[in-house]
């Protein structure tokens, strides 16, 4: 389970679980960023491989070591120790757990980064004040984000089958 941890926040650079494996965690993870900083300082040689090794006997995913070795290690070239960062979050909802989220240093996550990017596109004006208009229109009518018809004006009606009408028959 530690493996799995250890992989995860190093690919993601951010892992939230419950106090007690998050303090296990630490030490396990900057355990591999201080061999992967000695592999790195070194340069090229017998010294990279065998740090590669060391951590390869950790964490399975190639992908991630790679990752490791090539930025995750360099950040942290002139820094001491003290890697990952622990925040409390609260207590989960179902057993009332402690909560933390665990990180790496310089690479603070923002759960809500994607969201803000999306509301600054959308306040964004895009094009004429008659497109803008269109748009709107279009997404009362329940087409999302979609604008209307750009040959056809905003006030326009569709065409209606023609009604019929009862007649009275003697």
């Amino acid at each position: 389970m530690l493996r799995n941890q250890a992989t995860d926040l190093l690919r993601h650079e951010h892992l939230t679980t419950t106090v007690p494996k998050a303090k296990e965690l630490r030490p396990f993870v900057e355990r591999l960023i201080t061999i992967a900083k000695r592999g790195v300082a070194d340069g090229s040689g017998p010294r990279v491989l065998n740090a590669r090794r060391l951590v390869m006997h950790d964490i399975q995913d190639r992908d991630v070591v790679r990752k490791l070795f090539d930025t995750i290690a360099p950040r942290f070239a002139e820094r001491a120790g003290g890697y990952t960062r622990l925040l409390r979050l609260g207590f989960r909802q179902g057993d009332a757990a402690d909560i933390a989220q665990v990180e790496l240093v310089g690479s603070e996550f923002n759960p809500k980064a994607k969201a803000e990017g999306e509301a600054k596109a959308e306040a964004a004006p895009k094009g004429s004040v008659g497109s803008r208009l269109r748009a709107a229109a279009g997404r009362l009518r329940g087409k999302k984000g979609a604008p209307c018809d750009e040959t056809s004006p905003v006030g326009s009606k569709t065409k209606k089958a023609p009604t019929r009408t009862r007649t009275k028959t003697g």
